[in-house]
Protein backbone atom coordinates (compact mmCIF):
# COMPACT_ATOMS: atom_id res chain seq x y z
CA UNK A 1 0.00 0.00 0.00
CA UNK A 2 1.70 3.56 -0.86
CA UNK A 3 1.16 6.29 1.00
CA UNK A 4 -1.57 7.82 -0.78
CA UNK A 5 -3.87 4.73 -0.52
CA UNK A 6 -6.94 4.64 2.35
CA UNK A 7 -7.65 1.65 4.03
CA UNK A 8 -11.42 0.09 2.94
CA UNK A 9 -13.29 -2.38 3.98
CA UNK A 10 -15.51 -4.95 2.50
CA UNK A 11 -18.55 -2.66 2.43
CA UNK A 12 -17.31 0.26 1.07
CA UNK A 13 -14.85 -1.59 -1.57
CA UNK A 14 -18.76 -3.17 -2.86
CA UNK A 15 -19.98 0.38 -2.85
CA UNK A 16 -17.30 1.79 -5.11
CA UNK A 17 -17.68 -1.76 -7.66
CA UNK A 18 -21.82 -0.45 -7.86
CA UNK A 19 -20.71 3.10 -8.23
CA UNK A 20 -18.68 2.17 -11.00
CA UNK A 21 -21.17 -0.54 -12.79
CA UNK A 22 -23.88 2.34 -12.34
CA UNK A 23 -23.37 5.57 -11.14
CA UNK A 24 -27.15 6.51 -11.19
CA UNK A 25 -27.95 4.03 -8.64
CA UNK A 26 -29.85 5.91 -5.81
CA UNK A 27 -28.27 5.51 -2.19
CA UNK A 28 -30.59 3.22 -1.28
CA UNK A 29 -30.73 0.73 -3.94
CA UNK A 30 -26.85 0.24 -3.29
CA UNK A 31 -27.13 -0.06 0.50
CA UNK A 32 -29.70 -2.67 -0.79
CA UNK A 33 -27.22 -4.86 -3.05
CA UNK A 34 -24.90 -4.66 -0.69
CA UNK A 35 -26.70 -5.60 2.86
CA UNK A 36 -25.79 -2.32 4.31
CA UNK A 37 -28.54 0.07 5.59
CA UNK A 38 -29.27 3.38 3.57
CA UNK A 39 -27.33 5.80 6.63
CA UNK A 40 -24.47 4.40 6.82
CA UNK A 41 -24.09 3.41 3.11
CA UNK A 42 -24.77 7.18 2.22
CA UNK A 43 -22.28 8.12 4.84
CA UNK A 44 -19.08 5.55 3.35
CA UNK A 45 -19.96 7.74 0.24
CA UNK A 46 -19.81 11.36 1.72
CA UNK A 47 -16.30 9.95 3.29
CA UNK A 48 -14.81 8.62 0.11
CA UNK A 49 -15.81 11.33 -1.54
CA UNK A 50 -14.60 13.81 0.87
CA UNK A 51 -11.07 11.94 0.55
CA UNK A 52 -10.45 11.97 -2.97
CA UNK A 53 -11.25 8.17 -3.15
CA UNK A 54 -14.53 8.98 -5.43
CA UNK A 55 -13.18 12.02 -7.67
CA UNK A 56 -16.36 12.32 -9.61
CA UNK A 57 -19.27 11.25 -11.64
CA UNK A 58 -19.17 11.31 -15.02
CA UNK A 59 -20.69 9.53 -17.87
CA UNK A 60 -19.52 6.66 -20.66
CA UNK A 61 -20.10 8.01 -24.05
CA UNK A 62 -19.68 5.91 -27.67
CA UNK A 63 -16.87 7.94 -29.05
CA UNK A 64 -17.93 6.62 -32.81
CA UNK A 65 -21.97 8.01 -32.08
CA UNK A 66 -20.62 10.98 -31.70
CA UNK A 67 -18.15 11.53 -34.83
CA UNK A 68 -14.98 10.31 -32.90
CA UNK A 69 -14.42 7.69 -35.38
CA UNK A 70 -10.20 7.39 -34.99
CA UNK A 71 -7.98 6.56 -32.31
CA UNK A 72 -4.53 6.98 -32.23
CA UNK A 73 -2.03 5.81 -29.63
CA UNK A 74 0.69 7.80 -29.63
CA UNK A 75 4.28 7.93 -28.58
CA UNK A 76 6.07 11.44 -27.81
CA UNK A 77 9.61 11.73 -27.10
CA UNK A 78 10.93 15.14 -25.99
CA UNK A 79 14.62 16.25 -26.18
CA UNK A 80 15.12 17.17 -22.92
CA UNK A 81 13.02 16.62 -19.41
CA UNK A 82 13.91 20.09 -17.87
CA UNK A 83 10.63 21.24 -15.76
CA UNK A 84 10.00 24.09 -18.34
CA UNK A 85 9.76 22.04 -21.37
CA UNK A 86 8.05 19.24 -19.42
CA UNK A 87 5.47 21.89 -18.00
CA UNK A 88 4.63 23.38 -21.14
CA UNK A 89 4.54 19.99 -22.80
CA UNK A 90 1.88 18.92 -20.73
CA UNK A 91 -0.04 21.90 -20.48
CA UNK A 92 -0.23 21.76 -23.88
CA UNK A 93 -1.82 18.18 -23.87
CA UNK A 94 -4.09 19.30 -20.91
CA UNK A 95 -5.69 22.22 -23.18
CA UNK A 96 -5.95 19.93 -26.22
CA UNK A 97 -9.74 18.43 -26.28
CA UNK A 98 -8.55 15.59 -28.83
CA UNK A 99 -6.26 13.68 -25.76
CA UNK A 100 -8.19 12.00 -23.68
CA UNK A 101 -5.23 10.14 -22.12
CA UNK A 102 -2.01 10.82 -21.24
CA UNK A 103 0.83 9.09 -19.26
CA UNK A 104 4.72 9.54 -18.46
CA UNK A 105 5.89 6.47 -19.17
CA UNK A 106 9.39 4.26 -19.18
CA UNK A 107 10.90 2.43 -22.13
CA UNK A 108 11.10 3.88 -25.58
CA UNK A 109 8.41 7.21 -25.13
CA UNK A 110 8.47 10.05 -22.91
CA UNK A 111 4.73 9.95 -23.25
CA UNK A 112 2.11 7.69 -24.39
CA UNK A 113 -1.52 9.76 -25.36
CA UNK A 114 -4.75 8.44 -26.30
CA UNK A 115 -6.44 10.76 -29.12
CA UNK A 116 -9.77 10.51 -30.40
CA UNK A 117 -10.71 12.74 -33.51
CA UNK A 118 -13.45 12.00 -36.38
CA UNK A 119 -11.07 11.00 -39.13
CA UNK A 120 -7.42 10.73 -40.81
CA UNK A 121 -7.46 14.29 -42.00
CA UNK A 122 -8.16 15.97 -38.61
CA UNK A 123 -5.34 13.70 -37.01
CA UNK A 124 -2.90 14.91 -39.02
CA UNK A 125 -4.18 18.71 -38.51
CA UNK A 126 -3.77 17.65 -34.52
CA UNK A 127 -0.28 16.46 -35.25
CA UNK A 128 0.95 19.58 -37.03
CA UNK A 129 -1.09 21.95 -34.60
CA UNK A 130 -0.55 20.74 -31.57
CA UNK A 131 2.41 18.06 -31.09
CA UNK A 132 4.67 19.36 -34.06
CA UNK A 133 4.40 22.99 -32.13
CA UNK A 134 5.99 21.85 -28.78
CA UNK A 135 9.37 23.18 -28.19
CA UNK A 136 11.37 20.06 -27.48
CA UNK A 137 9.38 17.19 -29.20
CA UNK A 138 12.37 15.51 -30.80
CA UNK A 139 10.09 12.29 -31.98
CA UNK A 140 6.26 10.91 -32.85
CA UNK A 141 5.22 7.93 -33.43
CA UNK A 142 1.30 6.86 -34.35
CA UNK A 143 -0.58 3.32 -33.97
CA UNK A 144 -4.45 3.95 -35.44
CA UNK A 145 -6.44 1.80 -33.42
CA UNK A 146 -8.35 -0.86 -35.93
CA UNK A 147 -10.88 -2.08 -33.09
CA UNK A 148 -11.48 -1.84 -29.21
CA UNK A 149 -10.49 -5.19 -27.83
CA UNK A 150 -10.96 -3.80 -24.03
CA UNK A 151 -11.70 -0.57 -23.12
CA UNK A 152 -12.17 -0.50 -19.29
CA UNK A 153 -12.84 2.38 -17.19
CA UNK A 154 -13.75 0.41 -14.11
CA UNK A 155 -10.58 0.04 -11.51
CA UNK A 156 -10.87 -3.59 -10.14
CA UNK A 157 -10.54 -2.19 -6.35
CA UNK A 158 -11.97 -5.76 -5.21
CA UNK A 159 -8.72 -7.09 -4.83
CA UNK A 160 -8.14 -8.00 -1.52
CA UNK A 161 -5.34 -9.78 0.56
CA UNK A 162 -6.60 -12.86 -0.14
CA UNK A 163 -7.14 -11.94 -4.12
CA UNK A 164 -4.01 -10.25 -4.96
CA UNK A 165 -3.17 -13.71 -6.57
CA UNK A 166 -5.29 -12.80 -9.85
CA UNK A 167 -3.92 -10.30 -11.21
Amino acid sequence: MNDDSIPLDHYSMQILLELQRDARQTVQQIADKIGLSSTPCWRRIKEMEAAGVIRGYTVVIDREKVGLNLAAVTEVNLDRHNEAKVRDFERAVEASPAIVRCVSATGPADYILTVHVPDIKHYEKFLHTTLFEQAGVTHVRSAIVLREVKSEGNLPVDFGPMSRSRI
